[in-house]
């Protein structure tokens, strides 16, 4: 994939005075994520974050550039160092809007609204609640 664009001044702000942004996705990552990415290592500078390592499958590695870039703060997150197996699902990314609800999005990519379930389990790890996303925020939107 490369490197993923976000919106560097929307997401979980857990940067802080005196705190390593490295360490502070690294140990998001490892506390969000189902799935499991050995030798992960995360480099941060200027708002980009690369991140490497053996993912377990396709979604974890999808899901870890999500969680990494939907940080206040991050602006890009480069893959090019995560390994997965290869995936059978292919999936798309969309930036949520203003006004934007789970059902909506479903109701644009699957033509039903009632679809927005399988939105959110593919976002359980970005999208803590249904009905709190925000706009800038990116997810994932597997095939049907």
């Amino acid at each position: 994939m490369g490197f993923l664009d976000f919106m560097k001044n929307v997401g979980a702000n857990i940067f802080g005075k005196g705190k390593n942004e490295e360490e502070e996705i690294a140990k998001l990552l490892n506390q969000d994520l189902p799935g499991k990415i050995s030798n992960l290592s995360v480099k941060f500078k200027d708002g980009v974050v690369e991140l490497s390592g053996n993912c377990d499958s396709q979604a974890t590695k999808e899901k870890a550039v999500l969680i990494a870039g939907n940080v206040k703060g991050v602006e890009k997150v480069g893959d090019t160092g995560l390994t997965a197996p290869r995936a059978e699902e292919q999936v798309e990314y969309y930036t949520i809007v203003s006004g934007d609800t789970l059902s909506k999005i479903a109701k644009r990519f699957y033509g039903d609204g009632k679809k927005y379930p399988v939105i959110f389990e593919a976002n359980r790890e970005v999208i803590k609640d249904a009905n709190l996303i925000y706009p800038g925020q990116k997810i994932r939107i597997p095939k049907l």
